[in-house]
């Protein structure tokens, strides 16, 4: 952790920018405008498709597909986060973390380039790389754990960074796997989906981007689909600029105005959630039940040393394996205070047993659990509870 960290109570680290300011001042105040009299401190979102622009197309806001003044308050917002106290950072926002992670790859690689990936990250990637073959672009892969995509690297043109990985929550050290990929000439692209950037600022790290899907914790809600890349190359972020303005994956002017409002409570969710998963994890780890049980918080866990070296918090999500399949299940239904549904981050409790969408190579029983701002005594009480009435 960076000499400023300070502990905040939750197994990470609350850090301040140079400008002394906290996670939690810029949270709520981050890409809000200049103060005007009578005017919303939050402006609400500019519905346009285009713009009043007599004469030479000059100024920031021509046609909707490029630009729009609620997507600027959030880019600013999402910037203030990813690299506080930096003027050189940059943020684009996309309709979805989807986008954001195609916009990167696809406007950075070519016809016999070479990518590398992750083989236990993000359920969709296995996708990604068919098209990113499809186009002749060669793909390796290599698990998280162990910086084991160190021995793939030579030669590549882009590594991809998936840390905590999803849903297995394996942690490489991003600092010696950059360090490595820029001695070889490869841009580092990093997925802080999981991490959010109160949990972790891959830029600050040495990545050239930093990727994620703000539909979840970051947002918080589950009722925004939404996704960005920070970066500070300018040559760079304006090819994935450019890939936006081709593609046209924009947000709505709603979405990214929701997204905005709903960053303002995001340190007080990260803490709270976070917080609680180690809470949760703890009481997870006494049940016999329970095997290959992850969350980086935990001073036990494999991939504790390396997170806490470069991590501020450690994240929502726990993950577990119970016995079988129809265990899993029965745990699920049993459950009174977690709803059974993908995706996490969100204020209320969810899990899913992961095999059931097939492609992530995970027991029939492995559980993803993503823990809520439920009263954390409630959260445990009702997971221990359904272990308890679905024993086999």
């Amino acid at each position: 952790m960076s000499d400023s960290a300070t502990n905040d109570g939750s197994g990470g680290s609350a850090e301040r920018s140079a400008t002394g300011t906290g996670d939690g001042t810029r949270a709520v105040r981050a890409g809000l405008p200049e103060p005007v009299k009578h005017e919303p401190t939050l402006p609400g979102p500019v519905f346009a498709a285009h713009f009043h622009l007599p004469g030479d197309p000059t100024g920031p806001y021509t046609y909707g597909r490029d630009e729009n003044p609620t997507w600027t308050h959030l880019e600013r917002a999402i910037g203030e986060l990813e690299a506080p106290g930096r003027s050189d950072a940059e943020t684009i926002v996309f309709a979805s973390g989807m986008a954001a992670i195609s916009a990167v790859l696809f406007s950075q690689l070519r016809a016999g380039d070479t990518a590398v990936l992750p083989d236990d990250g993000y359920q969709a990637l296995p996708l990604v790389r068919a098209q990113l073959e499809a186009y002749g672009i060669e793909v390796r892969t290599a698990p998280t754990g162990r910086d084991a995509q160190l021995d793939v690297l030579d030669g590549a043109k882009l590594l991809w960074i998936e840390t905590p990985s999803n849903p297995g929550l394996d942690v490489c050290d991003v600092r010696r796997l950059v360090e490595a990929a820029h001695a070889g000439g490869a841009l580092v692209a990093v997925d802080n989906t999981l991490a959010t950037p109160l949990g972790q600022r891959p830029l600050e790290l040495g990545a050239d981007f930093s990727v994620a899907s703000g539909t979840k914790q970051l947002t918080g809600h589950g009722d925004v689909l939404l996704g960005y890349v920070a970066g500070r190359d300018t040559g760079a972020m304006a090819a994935v600029r450019r890939w936006r303005k081709i593609v046209g994956a924009i947000p709505g002017p709603m979405e990214a105005w929701l997204a905005h409002r709903s960053i303002a409570t995001l340190q007080l969710r990260v803490d709270r959630q976070d917080a609680t998963a180690l809470k949760v994890a703890e009481a997870l780890r006494t049940r016999s039940e329970i095997t290959g049980l992850r969350y980086p918080g935990l001073p036990d866990d494999p991939s504790h040393k390396v997170a806490s070296q470069q991590m501020l918090r450690y994240g929502c999500v726990v993950s577990f394996t119970l016995p079988s399949r129809a265990r899993a299940d029965r745990f699920l239904d049993a459950l009174r205070l977690v709803e059974g549904a993908t995706s996490f981050g969100g204020v209320r409790s969810t899990a899913e047993r992961r095999g059931r969408w097939g492609g992530d190579a995970v027991p029939e029983g492995f559980i993803r659990l993503s823990v809520g701002a439920e009263d954390p005594d409630d959260l445990v009480a009702d997971l221990l509870r359904a272990l308890d009435e679905t024993t086999e």
